[in-house]
């Protein structure tokens, strides 16, 4: 078995590929950029591929029997994660598992989840086993978070008071392995979710417990929060998560009974909780904590 994965020097790739790796299955990543080959774990190799050129990816994919797409936030999503499902067509790839989104009724506007629909309808008709992980919004993406929330005492994130059950990337990670080296996922859309129903209100005051210092919600004023995002992110993305978070202030992004019922037949437990991934990064956080807010 040789999976390839694409995505696999970020936050649910990293994951992956380790995992790959202590399972001693010879994994192989693809990047555009050589220089993150050196990050990889030992047994990873690294392979050279772009999804916005379809040619690149005929040798990126050379020897590999089975696929990991993630495809990356762009305005081209869309297209570059159908350029993959049809170079591993026809590069001969037995077996793919693609990484959506948490796809709740009433969703499907928000762009980058919009963006992921065509992909997913391209690997379920690609006639390849096929495995498709719909994820709730990591735990791990706090980590943006770690100086407003340390320094000024601000959780920032405008996720709202309906709830939503985030998701460990590492219980990604497990149903992908599963997916990718197990028989039984084939046709299987597996939605990733954590059992904590969370509001802002909720992450804020959990990592202030665990950090020793008071840690406020930033509130749910859109506009304010766009005008601090575009320091640091595009203009078009700071529009896609204004739509997206205005969706979770409206409905939330909450699990139903039988998704966790669906969800454990692919992670194989249950889900890892806020708390605990708090209470495991929190001590490291805590040499930058400031002493007034």
């Amino acid at each position: 078995m040789i999976p390839l994965v694409i995505g696999g020097t970020g936050t649910v790739g990293s994951q992956s590929v380790r995992k790959l790796v202590e399972g001693g299955i010879n994994v192989r990543v693809m990047t555009r950029d050589t220089g993150r080959f050196a990050a990889l774990p030992k047994g990873a190799v690294g392979v050279v591929g772009d999804l916005e050129n379809p040619t690149s990816l005929r040798e990126a994919f050379k020897g590999a029997d089975s696929l990991f797409l993630i495809t990356p936030l762009s305005p081209t999503e869309t297209l570059q994660g159908i350029a993959a499902v049809e170079a591993a067509k026809s590069a001969g790839i037995r077996r793919i598992v693609y990484m959506s989104v948490y796809l709740p009724k009433g969703s499907e506007h928000i762009p980058h989840f919009k963006s992921k629909i065509p992909v997913e309808e391209a690997v379920q008709q690609s006639r390849l086993e096929w495995t498709i992980l719909r994820p709730n919004n990591f735990f791990q993406n706090d980590h943006w978070f770690q100086e407003a929330i340390t320094k000024y005492g601000v959780y920032p994130q405008p996720i709202g008071s309906k709830g939503m059950h985030r998701v460990d990337v590492r219980d990604i990670a497990d149903a992908a392995v599963n997916a990718l080296t197990q028989p039984g996922h084939h046709a299987q859309i597996y939605p990733l979710n954590g059992f904590d129903l969370l509001t802002g209100a909720d992450v804020a005051r959990i990592w202030g417990r665990h950090l020793g210092r008071e840690v406020r919600y930033a509130g749910d004023d859109l506009d304010a929060w766009a005008a601090q995002a575009r320091n640091a992110l595009p203009e078009w993305m700071v529009n896609d998560f204004r739509i997206m978070y205005q969706y979770f202030q409206q409905s939330g992004f909450r699990a139903t009974e039988a998704d966790f019922t669906q969800q454990r037949k692919g992670v194989g437990h249950e889900p890892r909780s806020f708390e605990a991934f708090v209470s495991e990064i929190a001590p490291r956080w805590k040499g930058s904590v400031a002493t007034h807010a």
